[in-house]
């Protein structure tokens, strides 16, 4: 494993890189004004189910699918469209894979076509000499910090409290990234029925901080 590697790849995942994730909250928001997420350990079982049963476990597996190769990229992104729960999830998916595509194109000289997020990422990454489990842990690191970060504007929570949210997580992060690494695409399904729900509501609420 390459020191560069890594750090490019901190970089591309880093809340610097002009992807806008401070914007999305992945349905989080709608939980935040039902209720649902009032406290920290409130946030934190969300978060859980979110990447052990819900998009983050199948981000990873996408993400790992397209850095293994294992089916051709816009296959993948378009699979990812497919299991977008909703209008704003298949936003949130497609503007910010879009986006980091830009991104990356214009640093490394590359011509990626725009995709889903999670496959971006394994598309490009699969030319750093990282292994599969890493790339997909520090992606869903990312995913659970920028979520993090929205619940300690929103709830609100205090920021130590919110980074022992995130450090709670490291266990269920390294989990899911290992099992994703070797996944195959059969493995993929959800049932974070109620995130799914939240990013549905999130649609119609009429006052909003984040566009998801």
């Amino acid at each position: 494993m390459s020191d560069a590697d890594l750090l490019t790849l901190t970089q591309w995942l880093s809340p610097a890189f002009p992807v806008g994730a401070y914007a999305y909250s992945h349905g989080l928001e709608a939980a935040v004004a039902a209720g649902e997420v009032a406290t920290a350990s409130g946030l934190a079982v969300w978060l859980e189910d979110v990447l052990r049963f819900g998009s983050g476990r199948n981000d990873a597996i996408l993400l790992s699918l397209a850095m293994r190769g294992a089916a051709a990229a816009d296959e993948l992104s378009a699979l990812a469209e497919a299991l977008a729960s909703s209008e704003e999830r298949h936003r949130e998916t497609m503007e910010q894979g879009a986006a980091f595509v830009r991104a990356v194109n214009a640093l490394t000289g590359r011509d990626l076509a725009p995709m889903a997020l999670p496959v971006a990422v394994g598309a490009a990454t699969a030319a750093l000499s990282l292994p599969v489990e890493r790339v997909a842990a520090l992606y869903l690191h990312a995913f659970a910090s920028n979520l993090v970060s929205a619940a300690v504007r929103f709830v609100p929570l205090g920021q130590t409290e919110g980074q022992r949210v995130l450090a709670g997580l490291h266990a269920a992060i390294a989990e899911v990234a290992e099992d994703a690494a070797g996944a195959a695409r059969d493995d993929i399904g959800s049932a974070a029925f109620g995130a799914d729900l939240a990013a549905m509501r999130h649609e119609r609420q009429d006052v909003r901080i984040f566009k998801t």
